[in-house]
């Protein structure tokens, strides 16, 4: 095995991030004004926000429902959001009786309402949990929005709007997710006339 040439290593992985973003910024402008539209009118009536994935993207989930619930860049009201990754007994509890594709439906099904937007969280946009949440979302009348990847995968049809980031690199795709996330959170703040 030879030595890794660090500094190509890092020209190249900037240069594929900037070019995501780039592709992200003329790709999406438009879904993701419509989630901050939707997503602002639904806390002024009253809804919340509902966050959920898989793995980093699960880390992704909470992150932005702290930075909504508790402040993004300055101390404001709160900004009703949840993760539906972060109570282990529940985790456990659906995973065992249930089955992990039910992780998120049933919690959507317990906590969710008419109105409330649900965000999924998935890179490939083919995890059957995240799927059969959006499922469920739609069914029960929320918002049913995602952040994915190139295509959208299955929820492709399923979320409106759609945030499928233009790559097929997962970490590009995070990257773009957590960008995305936070811009949202900034919007809202903003639109919500908070800061």
């Amino acid at each position: 095995m030879g030595k890794v040439d660090l500094d190509a290593y890092f020209d190249a992985e900037l240069a594929e991030h900037g070019a995501v973003l780039r592709a992200t910024r003329a790709a999406l402008e438009v879904p993701f004004a419509r989630l901050v539209r939707l997503s602002a009118e639904a806390i002024r009536g009253g809804h919340k926000i509902l966050f959920f994935g898989n793995g980093g993207s699960a880390a992704d989930a909470q992150h932005l429902a702290a930075e909504l619930t508790v402040r993004f860049k300055r101390d404001r009201a709160p900004i009703a959001a949840v993760a539906l990754t972060t109570d282990g007994s529940v985790l456990t509890a659906v995973g065992n009786d249930l089955g992990f594709e039910q992780l998120f439906a049933r919690q959507l099904r317990a906590l969710g309402l008419r109105g409330d937007v649900a965000i999924a969280i998935s890179t490939s946009g083919k995890s059957r949990n995240v799927v059969l949440a959006l499922e469920a979302a739609r069914e029960m009348g929320l918002i049913a929005a995602a952040f994915t990847g190139d295509g959208g995968g299955d929820l492709k049809g399923l979320a409106d709007p759609l945030l499928a980031v233009p790559s097929t690199n997962v970490a590009r795709i995070q990257e773009m997710h957590i960008t995305l996330g936070q811009m949202l959170c900034g919007a809202l703040e903003q639109e919500l006339g908070l800061v």
